[in-house]
């Protein structure tokens, strides 16, 4: 072989070596290429941090994302056990062409920045665990422990996005008295939330929280983001209804009710609910007829046949709906709380149903706007434990890496972090 010919055969491996360069990773999320959807979202949460641009590919592969490729990504990939794939320059343009296209409801989203992350929950280790900060701490994303003292100081100022742990806002102690008055921990954490009112300068619990609340209620005003599961959602809404109104009978603040309270509710101040009846027994767990727990058992919802549908939304039109709506499938495991689900015929028609039951139309995830800000409201306690009790072991997410109801959590921690566009018109 001839010097001038090796000198080509080399030129030629070098060119194809350049056009087949791997520019690009991409973090399938569809249900067979992703062995970790959890940490995946972990993986973009790091790579923003790490001033990394990234796309988020709406309805591409289960709403997968593409980040440039470096060995720093690769590494932390394998690292977390993430499946990641290696593109080409051409793959990734082919693949950005075929979602641009107005054929395809599809979309790429730019992630612009991690946000900060708050949540909103009691100082010190509860009888039960909360799913948020579990994934959170899971996907390792990190957040902010933050409670009443901060929230009235304005220190969520401070951050993008606020989950609310499964929080009464209403100042009744989350309706546990019929079922566990008695309890060590039930008595303690009603003598703190007592010393923390007093201690902030409020006579009783329920005002206090409601001051909380409409700090919260500000917050999300003034543009921030607000992620709520269980009864921090229907508890949220009734606090805020009921603002000058005291719904709380004596056992919870020594003080009898206002007479005929349900008609002295204002549902223009709640953000999701409007024309619910509260609850009126204390020794009843429930708050009001928002939830559909007691609803359910009268309806038969076999736990067989407990699933929910997610809404299919316009990637190209709609795409925040379709960002909390990214999933490897579109039916997701129902699980319970003391908050399950929401009664549809309640819900306000400016507020978006991003998740329905078939069997009964309960809403089960749902999301609207409020003033500059968002807020999302997930029904249930723990997407992989069916009906978890006070004192149960937590769940151990090693055993559920691929969780679609836990993917929805994780969907709304990344969604502050999406490059805001002008409305299309």
């Amino acid at each position: 072989m001839n010097t001038r010919f090796k000198n080509f055969i080399f030129i030629f491996i070098l060119l194809i070596s350049f056009i087949s360069k791997a520019t690009s990773i991409l973090i399938p999320m569809d249900a067979e290429g992703q062995q970790n959807h959890l940490k995946a979202y972990g993986i973009t949460y790091w790579a923003l941090t790490k001033d990394y641009k990234v796309n988020w590919l709406l309805n591409y592969r289960g709403g997968s994302f593409l980040m440039p490729d470096s060995e720093e990504i690769r590494k932390e990939c394998k690292i977390r056990g993430v499946t990641f794939e290696i593109l080409s320059d051409g793959n990734t343009a082919s693949i950005l062409e075929d979602i641009s296209s107005p054929s395809q409801n599809m979309e790429a989203v730019v992630l612009e920045k991690a946000p900060k992350i708050a949540v909103y929950t009691p100082k010190g280790l509860q009888p039960w665990d909360d799913a948020v900060t579990m994934v959170l701490t899971y996907a390792e994303i990190p957040y902010t422990e933050v409670y009443d003292e901060e929230v009235l100081s304005d220190q969520l100022l401070l951050y993008e996005w606020l989950h609310l742990h499964h929080e009464d806002f209403t100042g009744q102690y989350g309706k546990f008295f019929g079922a566990y008055r008695n309890a060590p921990w039930y008595i303690e954490q009603k003598l703190e939330a007592e010393k923390l009112a007093n201690k902030l300068g409020y006579n009783k619990v329920s005002e206090e929280k409601l001051a909380v609340a409409k700090k919260i209620r500000d917050y999300v005003i003034g543009g921030g983001f607000m992620f709520a599961m269980c009864s921090a959602t229907d508890s949220f809404d009734i606090a805020l209804s009921a603002e000058g109104v005291d719904i709380c009978e004596p056992m919870f603040d020594g003080d009898t009710s206002t007479p005929n309270y349900q008609d002295k509710i204002d549902f223009n101040n709640s953000f999701a609910f409007k024309n619910f009846a509260l609850e009126k027994s204390p020794i009843v767990y429930e708050f009001s007829n928002i939830d559909t727990t007691n609803d359910r058992q009268n309806k038969t919802v076999p736990f067989e046949q407990d699933y929910f549908t997610l809404m299919d939304f316009s990637a190209k039109w709609d795409p925040i709906p379709t960002m909390l709506c990214q999933n490897h499938t579109q039916l997701v495991k129902g699980f319970m709380g003391q908050t399950t689900a929401f009664n549809g015929n309640l819900i306000k028609s400016s507020v978006l149903r991003l998740g329905e039951c078939k069997i009964n139309g309960e809403a089960r995830y749902i999301h609207g706007t409020i003033g500059k800000g968002m807020f999302t409201y997930y029904g249930g306690h723990d997407p992989e434990d069916y009906q978890h009790r006070v004192g149960d072991a937590p769940t151990v997410l090693d055993l559920h890496p691929n969780s679609p109801g836990y993917r929805l959590i994780l969907n709304n921690v990344l969604f502050p972090a999406a490059k805001k566009k002008k409305q299309k018109t």
